[in-house]
């Protein structure tokens, strides 16, 4: 199995980078992915409401 650095898709032209992203696409939408993936999109809305915790918050629930 390869192990690869994201910084290296930077490197590519535009034309291969669509490429990675269009193939990384198609994975994210297998049905093994859904969940990861609505989660994501969840923390995304979440965040574009405002509804983020605090630092004081976080550790607040670790009780520290």
């Amino acid at each position: 199995m390869y192990a690869i650095d994201i910084r290296l898709i930077e490197k590519l032209d535009e034309e291969d980078q669509e490429k990675v992203a269009y193939f990384l696409k198609l994975l994210l939408e297998q049905s093994k992915y859904r969940r990861t993936n609505d989660e994501l999109r969840e923390r995304r809305e979440e965040i574009e409401r405002g509804e983020t915790l605090t630092h004081e918050e976080i550790w607040a629930e670790f009780d520290v």
